[in-house]
């Protein structure tokens, strides 16, 4: 064999390891890329699935999803018994509005570090000082007498009551998840005007138990701790685009009620499920 020959062969051989060699280490990579597809595949073909499967819980808001209401009517309404009660017990009524309203920022506005019902007393004590914590037998007189007179601009819809019992009976947890910027005996008072009992309801979110307010995501974790489930299993329904529709950023299923439609940003409500609650129970039991 000469030498060109012995040449030859070494480049031959050389050249055949270097391709064999790129082959093999390409592999593992091929593999990895197919394996992510198939994995990422797998992923998107089973929350397919999980669009229709009957939720396990079903999440009702309260205020003009169960309860009609015009919110800017009820919030005046109720801001105007709330200073005729204080008033003549020595409260400013501009300043006492104003200081509700920071009470509600430093709920929305909670960390998690305390209860709502800490931030908000913690905001409003910042305002009028320490006189509120003896005063605080007087607002909850006002939420036991004179909140009631707010129920006289709500509206009643027969289909709420419907709705939750028909659902129970389907043998599907209900659960309140309503904003939790009031205290106890206002919500329960409130769930009571839409034709229910806080009875019907598994769990039912107040200042005194919630850390967190819609539309933060931590809201929605803390009741699905609460309950003990996971987001597939829930369906969240509300009329707040905003604070409702954001359980859906965890996983949650979402419905939109647009009888009282509260959408300030406008944005398309077409992306999600929505109707009356005639086409929730068509929804849900076509699931």
């Amino acid at each position: 064999m000469t030498y060109f020959s012995i040449v030859l062969e070494q480049i031959f051989i050389f050249v055949i390891y270097a391709v064999t060699m790129s082959v093999l280490s390409a592999l593992p990579t091929m593999t990895s890329v197919t394996m992510l597809a198939q994995i990422q595949k797998s992923a998107d073909e089973l929350k397919e699935r999980e669009k229709h499967m009957k939720p396990k819980i079903i999440l009702f808001d309260l205020d003009g999803t169960l309860l009609p209401m015009d919110q800017d009517v009820f919030v005046k309404y109720y801001f105007g018994c709330l200073a005729a009660k204080m008033i003549p017990c020595g409260y400013d009524a501009k300043k006492l509005v104003e200081g509700i309203w920071t009470g509600i920022a430093g709920m929305v506005q909670n960390d998690g570090s305390c209860t709502n019902e800490e931030a908000f007393w913690k905001c409003f004590s910042g305002i009028f000082g320490d006189r509120v914590f003896a005063d605080k037998p007087l607002f909850e007189e006002f939420y036991r007498v004179e909140f009631q007179q707010a129920r006289k601009v709500c509206g009643f819809d027969p289909l709420a009551s419907e709705t939750v019992n028909r659902l129970k009976e389907m043998g599907l947890r209900v659960v309140l998840a309503t904003n939790p910027v009031f205290p106890a005996i206002a919500t329960e008072s409130r769930i009571r005007w839409a034709g229910l009992e806080p009875e019907s309801f598994e769990w039912y979110t107040t200042y005194e138990n919630s850390h967190y307010c819609k539309p933060n995501p931590d809201y929605y974790r803390e009741i699905m701790q609460r309950l003990g489930c996971a987001p597939k299993d829930c369906l969240m329904v509300g009329n707040d685009v905003e604070e409702d529709m954001a359980a859906e950023t965890l996983g949650m299923r979402v419905f939109l009620l647009t009888n009282c439609l509260i959408n300030k940003e406008e944005k398309d409500i077409s992306v999600y499920p929505h109707g009356n609650l005639e086409d929730l129970m068509r929804y849900i039991e076509n699931m």
